[in-house]
């Protein structure tokens, strides 16, 4: 193969990799940073910040997926600011990310709903 040939392809792959791959809505998809989100309702002014709900808790790893609070391991995508869990036991639900380490449940009617889930910190 000739060496222009070569850089050619070379070129080409290198800007297909940099490009963000897109949904076909047109938002690219992403990934959510890795480690624990912990889920909460908010609290009162009487009392707690915020209620923890551990059952709704999860953990993102690798490969698009996640952990549930039990340890069941499903898959997600995430379309711009919209991540849906795709498979496993968090299969249907859909959450807006609403922060770099905040996503907030959206509800069947489409609103945003109280649950908020954030990634603590120091979990990768």
């Amino acid at each position: 193969m000739k060496t222009s040939s070569i850089l050619l392809l070379t070129a080409v792959a290198v800007l297909a990799a940099a490009a963000p791959i897109v949904a076909q809505e047109g938002r690219p998809l992403r990934t959510l940073p890795h480690g624990a989100y912990q889920c909460a309702l908010p609290g009162d002014a009487d009392g707690l910040a915020f209620e923890p709900v551990e059952t709704e808790s999860f953990l993102i790893i690798p490969g698009s997926a996640y952990r549930d609070a039990q340890g069941q391991r499903g898959l997600y995508l995430l379309r711009g600011n919209e991540l849906i869990f795709t498979s496993g036991p968090k299969k249907g639900q859909r959450f807006e990310r609403v922060g770099d380490n905040t996503v907030q449940r959206v509800e069947v009617d489409g609103a945003l709903g109280r649950l908020r889930c954030t990634r603590l910190a120091g979990t990768g």
